[in-house]
């Protein structure tokens, strides 16, 4: 039987640079036993960011509704109109992935392509739950995020989670191709 290995596209954000977690997020990976394949620093334009970020209705739209529920959940009150000069949960939306564009450019990122076996799933696990408050002890974001979405939205921000790691098999081809030319990638065995 072959093992299949995969490969998926990890970010340090800006967060993570300044903070100087760049080694420290890298040997994770590295001892979990996924191997780098592709590795750079770059400032993003503004133009890849676009790229990087969905532009579907639906996606927006749960950026959207993710800051409501959050909201809801911290018993802050949402007002679309006064809070955030919106009509409805789609121009929300369009808002938020213009702060994480925002954000995304603000500083320099860390590009990792990681190869190895089950490799979305293990960075995933690895990186921790999305919103810092919920990810696990012993990963990335629940050792070392510092942030709080209820603050990220009052502040008109996304929530800074050090890292960003593709979802699924789909998000990793594309968003690797997008990162590395062909070249910047090695080839293993």
């Amino acid at each position: 039987m072959k093992i299949i290995k995969e490969r998926t596209l990890v970010l340090i954000k800006p967060d993570g640079v300044e903070r100087k977690l760049v080694g420290e997020i890298i040997s994770r990976f590295e001892r979990a036993g996924l191997k780098i394949v592709g590795l750079g620093i770059v400032k993003p334009s503004r133009k890849l960011i676009d790229k990087h970020y969905p532009k579907d209705r639906q996606w927006i739209e749960n950026l959207g509704y993710n800051l409501i529920k959050t909201s809801e959940e911290a018993k802050v009150k949402v007002d679309l109109e006064k809070d955030y000069g919106v009509k409805n949960v789609y121009q929300l939306g369009l808002k938020i992935r213009k702060w994480l564009i925002d954000f995304m450019v603000s500083g320099p990122v860390v590009k990792i392509a990681l190869e190895g076996e089950q490799a979305i799933m293990v960075v995933r696990k690895l990186v921790g739950k999305t919103i810092p408050c919920l990810a696990e002890p012993g990963t990335i974001r629940g050792d070392f995020s510092i942030d709080s979405p209820i603050i990220a939205n009052l502040e008109k921000r996304p929530v800074k989670n050090l890292v960003h790691a593709s979802g699924n098999r789909e998000e990793a081809q594309r968003e690797l191709k997008l990162w590395f030319k062909e070249s910047e990638l090695i080839t293993t065995d």
